[in-house]
């Protein structure tokens, strides 16, 4: 029942005068010729949102700047330690036993007074009741888990980890008490009429998970079930950190690795001979480098073929996930997992995801030819070989760099304090929130180079709080996330009473109390407070030799701030009265669904035109070099999604009820899906590439939602953003329609509904998940038929169908032609 979440703002800065002063000449004059032609004009006469703008730029693109930034807060207050992300108890390692022991007390307390309600009036406070308890298990979880996994201090992350298994345990408890259910379950059949549309849909979450914890079975039953649960938590974990290709280490004579790179390759000999990992970088390079064939196989064999150990952990998770499923009365592992996501079934996707292969197969056939034609032209003949493909590949994409003669300079264009003044200002325009670079107080982060961003909003003030951690340093992790450490949630005048008849003097009033000393926003009309986002970015961008280079981001580094910061604002918009339905708790199978739609507007026009600047000339970015790009890096990307629908569809029949036959064989399986569906050459039968796929634990049932996610993206792009044209990507009026439509309800809305309603296509909502995923289907990834439609209704809006078109024409008349033509 009880889950930890998808992991997953002042109105001024007080940066003092003087701070400018240490920003080179240049890039002050940069800044104010940016400004004028880049900020909305209604900013331009407001001198604060110009200073934010700004200062914005110059907190990640000036280390001088920063540090002064960084200290004048320090400067000006006591000294004394805030905490983490201003926790106030999170001062020290004492402080995380600390707040974990408060927080497992006013749990307790919340457990028992929903188990003793016995009037009308209680049962209409137990799902309030059940949301706030869900929420301080996550308050200490999610943060704890943050915590250790990027502290630099040992001891706090040791304090975070004891943090975390102490609330992880009482949590297991909880899932397997029935009072709760029970007491849910009267609630719900009683008087229910003062529960808003958020509460419903809580009660509903809630009532769902209970049934999946096994609530309903006999004591020895949820035993086993509590028994099967951790054994499947504990052999996933130690199957993802410990799988291990068969073969460790492969070694040939230097003399038949001819075609790698000499410098790399003088790295790795000694005595004339060559041993490389058979998994990683260096295999990689070889694989699509070393001219000799034979020895592409014998790396190909080695980087495919995972330890028998591993396929006896992997297979003996899915046999336990089967015998969880079974116990709880589903069908299949799959069944459990899907049953609360859009798709509802694994027939569905499986039906949505051959759809999506048959538009692929047409798709790859012309960059299957073109690798063909390159094979031939080296002298080889017949059918393309599984170790041949990443070596010609690479082969013709080398023709295509070198036929254009021009290097890759867009990282010139795309600081990193540019970029992040880009995100604010589309967010901005569309709608009407902006990032507001604020002063870390003394113990406020875990790493200096840690940057506060305020979110704020024109209308609400205040909305979340961001911490940047996006630069590279030794021993961070170099995978990009989004945490969401604390959700949204409406914090009651007795919750606020509550702490004020137990005071505590580490906080200045019982409003700070009641979240911990973490961002809040007054309602002074609504009985409350807001408990608002906090959320952590973590990012791995090297940063300049030089003092006053700043670090300059790729397009490919680009693309991904844009789509972790797509998930930081649902989590910002989706500001819920319930944090079960806060921001990104919503189906896994949606909650891409912003993330991969931020990708679209990275590479837009009218968007990139906000921001992309050369951070020496000032000159704005050219964009025939994006689309350049562009068509580069989808030159072989039909290949890739290839993969991802073999991938989906082994995550499917390995999570069936196949699992529990004595013949179960998840090499077989993944063999027979290659021959069945994939266009590409297929691994050899005694290979055993699925030992290597740790997402078959971490998504169990739902590792196809990216793609669902990309085809809806897409559609959304397409029909509320018109693809970009007429500058319809910084709209406010499509912004707002996304916004309301989608992004503020979080999970308080079924996703189906929501896509019906920003779509205006009813047919989404009016015969079930199977159907509305079947017209999913239809779109494709691409999107191509209506893409044409776009593009002829743009022509015919102009009344020019001959003159080609150009994203950055607009008119907000036009927009609302194009529009209703679709």
């Amino acid at each position: 029942m009880f889950k930890v979440a998808i992991g997953r703002p002042r109105l001024y800065s007080r940066c003092i005068p003087r701070l400018h002063q240490s920003i080179p000449r240049r890039l002050n004059a940069t800044l104010s010729s940016q400004l004028s032609r880049s900020l909305p004009e209604a900013a331009l006469k407001q001198p604060e949102v110009t200073h934010d703008d700004r200062t914005l730029r110059e907190v990640f693109d000036s280390p001088g700047f920063w540090k002064e930034f960084s200290l004048s807060a320090k400067a000006a207050g006591d000294g004394k330690n805030v905490g983490l992300f201003q926790n106030r108890y999170l001062t020290g390692p004492k402080g995380f036993e600390d707040f974990a022991n408060t927080s497992l007390d006013r749990a307790k307390r919340i457990v028992a007074k929903v188990l003793a309600a016995n009037t009308v009036e209680e049962y209409h406070q137990v799902v309030r009741q059940l949301d706030r308890l869900s929420d301080l298990l996550c308050r200490v979880i999610d943060l704890s888990d943050f915590v250790r996994a990027t502290h630099p201090d040992p001891s706090i992350q040791a304090a975070a980890t004891r943090a975390h298994s102490m609330m992880y345990e009482y949590m297991n408890v909880l899932n397997t008490t029935t009072g709760l259910a029970e007491q849910l379950d009267i609630a719900m059949k009683g008087g229910t009429a003062p529960w808003s549309e958020q509460e419903h849909m809580v009660a509903q979450i809630l009532k769902r998970d209970f049934a999946k914890s096994a609530i309903d079975l006999s004591e020895g039953e949820r035993e086993r079930f509590v028994t099967l649960s951790q054994d499947i938590n504990d052999i996933g974990s130690n199957f993802v950190d410990t799988m291990a290709p068969a073969k460790e280490h492969i070694s040939f004579p230097s003399s038949q690795l001819k075609g790698m790179d000499p410098m790399l390759l003088r790295q790795i000999t000694r005595w004339g001979q060559v041993t490389m990992p058979a998994v990683g970088g260096i295999a990689t390079t070889a694989l699509r480098s070393v001219e000799d064939p034979d020895v592409r196989k014998e790396l190909f064999m080695a980087n495919r073929t995972a330890s028998r150990a591993t396929i006896k952990k992997l297979e003996l998770l899915l046999k336990k996930r089967a015998d969880l499923a079974k116990l709880t009365g589903y069908e299949s592992y799959g069944h459990v997992a899907l049953e609360d996501k859009m798709a509802g079934n694994p027939d569905v996707v499986k039906s949505f995801l051959n759809g999506l292969s048959f538009e692929n197969h047409e798709t790859m056939r012309q960059p299957m030819a073109t690798l063909l034609d390159a094979r031939e032209s080296a002298g080889f003949s017949g059918p393309m070989l599984p170790w041949d493909k990443e070596y010609y590949m690479a082969k013709v994409l080398a023709s295509v760099r070198s036929k254009k003669r021009v290097p890759d300079f867009l990282s010139s264009y795309f600081s990193l304090g540019v970029t992040m003044q880009g995100l604010s200002r589309l967010f901005s325009r569309l709608y009407g929130i902006r990032f507001v670079p604020r002063e870390t107080l003394p113990g406020e982060t875990w790493n200096s180079d840690v940057r506060r961003l305020d979110v704020v909003s024109d209308v609400d003030g205040l909305v979340a709080v961001l911490y940047c951690d996006l630069f590279s340093r030794p021993g961070k992790s170099p995978n990009p996330a989004h945490f969401t450490l604390r959700c949204s949630r409406f914090i009651g005048n007795s919750e606020i009473a509550e702490s004020q008849s137990n005071p505590n003097s580490l906080f200045s009033s019982p409003e700070q109390a009641a979240n911990d000393g973490m961002a809040i926003s007054r309602l002074p009309d609504a009985g409350g407070v807001m408990q608002l986002p906090t959320i952590a970015l973590i990012c791995d961008f090297a940063t300049a030799e030089g003092p006053n280079t700043p670090a300059l981001l790729s397009f490919h580094e680009l693309t991904t701030l844009f789509h972790e910061m797509g998930h930081a604002i649902h989590s910002i918009l989706g500001r819920t009265d319930f944090q079960n339905v806060s921001g990104t708790r919503c189906a896994t199978d949606f909650a891409e669904l912003p993330s991969v739609l931020m990708e679209h507007f990275a590479a837009d026009e009218s968007v990139l035109g906000l921001f992309a600047r050369h951070y020496e000339t000032d000159e704005p970015l050219p964009y025939k070099m994006v689309t350049d790009k562009l068509d580069f890096d989808k030159k072989f990307e039909s290949f890739d999604v290839d993969n991802q629908i073999i991938l989906s569809l082994l995550d499917q029949e390995v999570h069936s009820k196949t699992a529990l036959n004595p013949s179960f064989s998840s090499t077989k399986i993944y063999h027979e899906l290659q021959h069945k569906y994939s266009g590409q050459p297929v691994d050899p039968s005694s290979t055993c590439w699925q030992g290597f796929f740790g997402h078959l634990f971490g998504y169990g049932g739902s590792y196809y939602s990216y793609l669902l996610d990309r085809v809806l993206a897409r559609r959304i792009w397409q029909k509320v953003f018109l693809s970009g044209h007429l500058q319809t990507s910084v709209s406010r009026d499509a912004g707002e329609n996304f916004k309301n439509e989608v992004l503020q309800f979080g999970g308080a809305k079924e996703p189906w509904k929501m896509m019906a309603s920003v779509l205006k296509d009813e047919r989404l909502v009016e015969n079930g998940s199977a159907s509305a995923m079947k017209i999913a289907g239809t779109w494709g990834l691409q999107g191509r038929k209506l893409e044409e439609k776009i593009e002829q209704a743009v022509r015919t809006s102009r009344g020019d169908t001959i003159r080609p078109l150009s994203i950055s024409e607009t008119g907000a008349s036009s927009r609302v032609a194009v529009k209703a033509s679709l």
